[in-house]
């Protein structure tokens, strides 16, 4: 029974529901502008900037909503685009025998009254009696809105009915989608150009630290998201990035205090007109002053904007401005023709009261009645233009009209097959511009760089200083004049914004801690290492033979050391071993001279020349030292000085063990001389030098010295030396040897250091031994501390020990005797002493 009763209750809804005819819910909502035709395009704009809510006390059907506040830029947007409309129904070529009528809602500015106009449109005024509903629409496409996000709600309401809605300033790049919005189009471009370009704007003039604000809106979240991606591309650092809405006074007060505490001097304002507003208000309250705004198209160009207060906080101001059109008859229209032809309030016509009833919203904007000087300013009015015209040859295409032939009339036009026309439209208007829409259902980006500026006569004005154009090259899209730039504070010479200044060459840059990659210190770069570039984030080494020069911005060749010729050290070294063989010389004259004499023949004179040959060899070999080292320099230099000074100490040890045999000799019984006689003399000075030879062929055959750049001690200069694989290891062997005989001469001078005679040398060679030997062991400590050309000085330093033999075994009794004292130089005197003292 119970299934009986329901199923009886379904067929009665169902079929009262099916007799049901369209009756709208609530009250009708009227358009603020409107005029019937064949087709009719919907538009919807915000006329007024302001909205008052009604009382909702629930105790009587609520008030309409009122609004105040002409918006006048959007009222000419209202006003081109009946201009356009008609200009189109005058039109011969055009849609030749159709009338366009319109329908144009004022949405206040309210996301509230925005829906209900939109709504409107799509349900339209009133309902003929006995109409039935048949979800198609009666407007055939749709223009506005002015912002992103209501222009969002209004393409996702009509979105389902495929109704096309086409916008000529919401360019927010979230309606790029299509999948979500695939009956919206726009007559402006995308703000993934705008975003992008206000970051080229900033690198281009050289700035790097800035901050930002945007509204907290669908266009300012979008288009600043856009501007921080492309800026860190860039290299630019954003020192923060607020948002507000207008509605959120507090989120206003807090963008102030962060704009005022900051460092960045250069503001990216990604903002909406409304909120805009409400910021410059807010910094010429608080009189902030001194920072560079870089703005958007949504309000760069509002002459409502620059005033001579505001001039004080934006002059100098930057920012992408849609490029300005002049319309032929517009400026006219909106004084004379609009007033007669499409205000509906102009005139009184019947009750007086009833007037008043149905013109009071009409009344505030009576009073820019005779107003046109704003005219050329509005930029958006263009892109209305080429709105309605895209609509208009959309309706041409689809109702197959013809030149010199009417429109077919008769066929039925559905908002999806105007969406379809739209896709394939390609046609110029009057001032030029092409229209035709890409796959996102946007235009080619051209935008117009103007900077608030000054005249002379105190006016202000939006000079034109560059243009970004998105259809060029890359490398030809973006020219800005700087020349032509008056900058923030009056400046005429553009100011470096910057966190930190930029590092020169020479230095590297140093990221702070805890702060953005623009905020650096500039490091100067380590020995050796160089930076050639501006900003350079690493010093680079140089290659191994070269070093960095004093500023640290080139490789220069090192300086290469060795002792030359020319140099102070090399001549004083120079002058004393030519000095020391000029005495040795002179010396072996002497001796030679004196040959005969008893005193030249007491001290060996056959060992002597053989010691006076070999010191004049000594001081000789020490000249091998300097100058830049050879293969051949390198091989004679220790194997010479070697040779030379084991020759002088075997003679020296010589001479000792004469000296001792002699002494022997004169004991009873004793006949130790002959052997030691002049034969063995030869033959021991021959052995101990023949040793230091075979040392020395063996250094020469088993590693050679030769020239070798020394790198490793000094990092700035390369110490040119000779060496080789094992070249200390012989090295130390032939001075070895030379230490050895030289210890051993010492032993046997000591020794016979107290034999009596009158001509007895061995305290002579005692001593010239001990100078012998500190001044090489002195040579030990010279190869570790004192590398390079001072190492060598070292090794010819050992010329001192040459003249301590020379002058403490020839000069004491030798030479003084034979130039000072010639009468001692005989055989009595020398024997007269020696008995004397064995007595």
């Amino acid at each position: 029974m119970l299934l009986f009763l329901y199923t009886l209750l379904f067929h009665h809804l169902q079929t009262k529901v099916e007799n049901k005819l369209c009756q709208m819910m609530g009250e009708p909502k009227y358009p603020l502008l409107s005029k019937g035709g064949d087709v009719t395009i919907g538009g919807i704009f915000a006329i007024h900037s302001k909205e008052t809510l009604p009382s909702f006390e629930f105790k009587q059907k609520p008030q309409p909503l009122s609004c105040s506040s002409v918006n006048l830029r959007d009222f000419r947007l209202a006003q081109i685009m009946i201009f356009a409309i008609e200009e189109i129904n005058k039109s011969e070529s055009l849609l030749p025998n159709v009338s366009i009528g319109y329908q144009i809602y004022d949405t206040c500015g309210s996301r509230l009254s925005s829906m209900s106009a939109t709504m409107g449109l799509m349900n339209g005024p009133e309902f003929a009696v006995g109409e039935t509903c048949n979800g198609q629409s009666s407007i055939h496409s749709i223009i506005g809105e002015t912002e992103s996000s209501a222009t969002v709600i209004l393409s996702r309401t009509t979105g389902p009915f495929k109704i096309p809605v086409i916008s000529h300033s919401a360019s927010c790049e979230c309606l790029s989608n299509r999948k979500d919005y695939p009956s919206f189009f726009r007559t402006i471009s995308s703000d993934y150009h705008q975003g992008r370009a206000l970051a080229y704007i900033v690198k281009h003039l050289g700035w790097s630290w800035v901050g930002a604000v945007n509204s907290d809106n669908d266009y300012g979240n979008y288009g600043m998201a856009i501007f921080l991606n492309t800026a860190q591309k860039e290299g630019i650092c954003v020192e923060y990035s607020v948002k507000f809405y207008r509605t959120e006074p507090e989120k206003l007060k807090k963008v102030v205090d962060t704009i005022k505490q900051s460092t960045a001097k250069v503001i990216v304002a990604f903002v909406s007109f409304i909120e805009m507003g409400l910021l410059i208000e807010q910094l010429t309250i608080q009189n902030i002053t001194g920072f560079q705004i870089i703005g958007v198209e949504g309000w760069i160009t509002s002459k409502n904007y620059i005033t001579s207060n505001s001039f004080r906080v934006l002059g100098g101001s930057l920012g992408f401005a849609l490029r300005k059109i002049y319309f032929d008859g517009f400026s006219e229209y909106v004084t004379k023709a609009f007033w007669e032809t499409a205000f509906p309030c102009s005139h009184i016509e019947g009750n007086f009261s009833q007037y008043a009833i149905n013109c009071r919203r009409y009344q505030d904007l009576l009073a820019l009645k005779n107003y046109n000087e704003d005219v050329p300013e509005h930029r958006y009015s263009s892109h209305v233009y080429k709105a309605v015209y895209a609509v208009a040859h959309s309706l041409h295409n689809l109702l197959k009209c013809k030149e010199q032939e009417n429109c077919d009339k008769s066929l039925a036009i559905q908002p999806q097959q105007v969406v379809e026309a739209l896709k394939k439209i390609n046609f110029t208007v009057k001032f030029g511009d092409h229209v035709w829409f890409d796959r996102t259902g946007a235009t080619v980006a051209h935008y117009e760089v103007v900077n608030w500026q000054q005249d002379s006569d105190k006016s202000f004005q939006f000079k034109p200083v560059g243009y970004y154009d998105a259809s060029l090259p890359p490398d030809q899209r973006f020219v800005l004049n700087n020349e032509n730039i008056i900058w923030a504070g009056g400046h005429l010479e553009k100011p470096s914004y910057v966190c930190s200044e930029r590092c020169p060459p020479g230095t590297r840059k140093a990221a702070q801690k805890g702060r953005p990659v623009c905020c650096y210190d500039c490091i100067p770069c380590a020995e050796g290492e160089i930076s050639n570039e501006t900003d350079s984030n690493n010093c680079k080494p140089c290659p191994e033979e070269y070093w960095s020069n004093p500023e640290k911005n080139k490789c220069v060749l090192k300086a290469v050391e060795c002792l030359s010729f020319t140099e102070t050290m090399g001549i004083v070294l120079i002058f004393f071993s030519l000095f020391g063989v000029g005495l040795t010389v002179l010396v072996a004259i002497l001796f030679y001279s004196k040959k005969d004499t008893p005193i030249v023949k007491a001290n060996n004179s056959e060992l002597s020349f053989l010691l006076l040959f070999s010191l004049s060899l000594c001081f000789l070999c020490s000249l091998t030292f300097i100058g830049r080292p050879t293969e051949w320099s390198c091989m004679l230099r220790h194997t010479a000085f070697g040779i030379t000074f084991v020759l002088c100490i075997s003679c020296v040890l010589g001479k000792t063990i004469v000296v001792l045999m002699a002494f022997k000799a004169t004991l009873p019984g004793s006949n130790v001389m002959k052997w030691f006689g002049p034969a063995q003399q030869r033959l021991s000075v021959l052995a101990f030098t023949l040793i230091q030879v075979l040392i020395c062929v063996l250094w020469l055959t088993i590693s050679p010295p030769s020239p070798y750049k020394n790198m490793k001690y000094y990092k700035e200069k390369i110490i040119l030396e000779c060496t080789s694989r094992f070249y200390y290891r012989f090295l130390w062997a032939v001075l070895g040897y030379i230490g050895l005989l030289a210890v051993l001469c010492f032993i046997l001078a000591f020794m016979a250091r107290t034999l009596p005679d009158n001509f007895n040398e061995a305290k002579f060679i005692t001593f010239s031994i001990l100078i012998f030997c500190a001044v090489w062991i002195k040579l030990i400590p010279a190869y570790v501390s004192s590398p390079g050309k001072f190492t060598v000085a070292e090794n010819i330093s050992t010329i001192s020990s040459s003249f301590g033999l020379l002058f403490c075994i020839f000069a004491p009794k030798c030479c003084y005797i034979i130039l000072f004292k010639p009468g001692q130089n005989t055989k009595q005197h020398v024997i007269g002493k020696t008995s004397t003292k064995t007595h």
